[in-house]
């Protein structure tokens, strides 16, 4: 029996990177949100240039759920490498839409599914000479098939076309040209199939963007203007968007003048020490990289840290370690951070959920850096960083104002006010600073990453350090009541079992709330947003007998930082690991708290999810 779902199902698309089929997998991911159903779209390639399997998958769900399921209900399957793996992963009763140019065995197919075989090829050999338009078209096609297959509207395509187009208007026609051939193909050759489209209005105005794109435009209303940065995947698209975002609304319009600066470093190590250099000056800076950057940054972050200068980094996260997994999405830098360099060091963490909390906390981290005067570290992963999300438009409020923090001005320098760089006159742990030239005879200081007094002078006397070190632990203790607070998802009855989740496992998470309320089991949630941990996390793990920790690492790192911060019994939280490069699923969630609750066996491979 065929699966029969109306704007709830799962497609994927099975290609060769470099193929060409990254636009036109995005573009059928575009038309179902121009359908007004909610899409959730995730990008799965390899490091190397082409060559290499790539998968694109399209979450459909009119309910709103936005991240992964598991299983596959369409497969599109155009990459005869990952052929077997592909058609294993289709749901019972599920379709496999393939090139049936080259006839298969078989032995190749499931009886369990429903075969949709178009020649593509063939299709493509008939209608065009050139060997590249052969290979770029048949993925229009095939797009072509799809809508015609599940209902999408000519027109919704086609405007697709003329907008995606608008800059190379001579490649309009031959698009919509491969398109309408895709579909004529389709409704001559194959059958209806029980997956339709059928229009509705749930996106309402929700925009569909990556989060470096939205944490780099929150940098720039978060009053950024110096950007030093070395490539690496995932993050470098946040410095690229940054650099496109000042070229619109960083330009002085009565002298053209860039009102930015931006320097592509020769490595990591330079462009953290050209951050903290600008810090210190006064101006808001920061770098984007990732986990083998952060690795090289350790002792410029110790510097910011123990010299007290404001810093920001955005963390795009990938799987490690060493290179280990360049493209593909993990949480395994949490520790990392949150411990960063040697000594005795702690760092405030943001993170953020998806694009729109990448722009409030990529400006918020501008703030916290200059109130706190230290590195705030913006922890993204691959699956915000690269990947279209849809989530609620950015909001700013034109009356905000910068918060720079304790920053002693000319007046009261002028008017003898005491100045001690390291002098916590307020108890908070937070002294005053001075920038460069704000006043010509006081208000200097020497920037040491040397142990010093309040007044900043050289100084190894052991009650010193010990008396500087502690002021930066009430710093940290500070910073609890400035790091957004965690949000509390209960269950609709009491239950003696929690979770706690964060960044881009939160729609999985809510999904899978759902899932184990309709079994009956009932669980509270907290969305926790940023380290130190706030009273409530503490609070919210007190009050359950069983907490689970939802976390994309192997080493549990969440887990471990709140055992170690809140000096948590380990044996209260149990850990639900997913690490194997892929976003996290709700099913996968679902079987874990499940199994583990009702106590019984293990029916997928342990700590990785499917």
């Amino acid at each position: 029996m065929t699966l029969a779902a109306v704007n709830d199902f799962v497609v994927k698309f099975a290609n060769v990177n470099g193929s060409g089929s990254a636009s036109a997998n995005g573009m059928f991911a575009k038309s179902i949100l121009r359908m007004g159903v909610p899409v959730a779209a995730r990008n799965i390639f390899p490091s190397n240039i082409q060559g290499l399997p790539t998968w694109y998958e399209v979450r459909i769900s009119e309910a709103g759920h936005l991240g992964r399921r598991g299983g596959v209900d369409l497969m599109v399957a155009m990459n005869p490498q990952t052929w077997d793996q592909d058609v294993a992963s289709i749901e019972p009763g599920g379709y496999l839409f393939y090139d049936s140019t080259k006839p298969m065995p078989a032995s190749k197919f499931r009886t369990d599914i429903e075969v949709l075989g178009l020649p593509l090829t063939a299709i493509c050999n008939a209608a065009y000479t050139d060997p590249r338009q052969r290979q770029l078209f048949k993925n229009i096609i095939y797009v072509g098939a799809l809508a015609w297959l599940l209902g999408i509207g000519d027109e919704v395509l086609e405007t697709l076309v003329r907008e995606e187009f608008s800059s190379k208007p001579k490649l309009i026609d031959s698009n919509l040209q491969a398109l309408a051939l895709g579909r004529d193909e389709a409704a001559s050759r194959l059958g209806p199939i029980g997956l339709k489209m059928r229009r509705s209005d749930k996106v309402g105005d929700r925009i569909y963007v990556e989060g470096n794109t939205a944490a780099a435009l929150g940098a720039v209303y978060g009053g950024a203007t110096v950007c030093a940065w070395y490539p690496i995947t995932p993050s470098t698209s946040l410095a690229e968007a940054f650099m496109a975002h000042c070229a619109d609304l960083r330009i002085d319009p009565a002298t053209g003048e860039a009102r930015y600066a931006i320097v592509q470093a020769e490595d990591e190590i330079a462009s953290i020490g050209i951050v903290v250099g600008a810090g210190w000056n006064g101006a808001r800076a920061f770098t984007c990289t990732s986990g083998p950057g952060i690795s090289l940054m350790q002792e410029f972050v110790g510097l910011s840290y123990f010299a007290e200068i404001p810093a920001v980094i955005f963390d795009v996260q990938r799987g490690g370690p060493s290179t280990g997994m360049p493209t593909r999405t993990q949480q395994s830098d949490i520790l990392l951070a949150a411990y960063a360099s040697h000594g005795d060091t702690k760092h405030p963490l943001l993170f953020p959920e998806d694009p729109a909390e990448c722009f409030d906390f990529g400006a918020l981290a501008f703030d916290l850096a200059d109130r706190l005067q230290t590195t705030i570290f913006v922890m993204l992963d691959l699956d915000i960083g690269m990947n279209e999300w849809l989530c609620r438009p950015f909001a700013w409020d034109d009356s905000r104002k910068l918060d720079r923090g304790k920053v002693m001005t000319y007046e009261e320098l002028e008017a003898g006010k005491d100045f001690g760089r390291y002098l916590d006159v307020d108890g908070d742990g937070v002294a005053y600073r001075t920038l460069p030239g704000v006043h010509p005879e006081r208000g200097a200081y020497f920037t040491r990453g040397t142990s010093r007094d309040p007044y900043a002078r050289y100084s190894e006397e052991g009650s010193v350090y010990v008396g500087n070190m502690e002021r930066l632990l009430k710093k940290f203790e500070t910073a609890k009541s400035l790091i957004p607070a965690p949000i509390a998802r209960p269950a609709k009855r009491g239950t003696p079992h929690g979770v706690i989740y964060f960044g881009s496992t939160t729609p999985a998470m809510h999904e899978s709330l759902e899932l184990l309320d309709a079994q009956g089991i009932h669980v509270d949630g907290l969305r926790v947003r940023g380290f130190p941990f706030s009273d409530e996390v503490m609070a919210f793990i007190e009050a359950h007998e069983t907490v689970f920790v939802v976390e994309q690492n192997r080493d549990a790192q969440l887990r471990t930082l709140i055992m170690v911060e809140g000096g948590v019994d380990p044996a209260k939280l149990v850990s639900v690991l997913g690490y194997d490069g892929s976003p996290i699923t709700a099913r996968f969630i679902t079987d874990e708290i499940s199994r583990r609750i009702r106590g019984t066996a293990r029916t997928h491979a342990p700590l990785v999810a499917e």
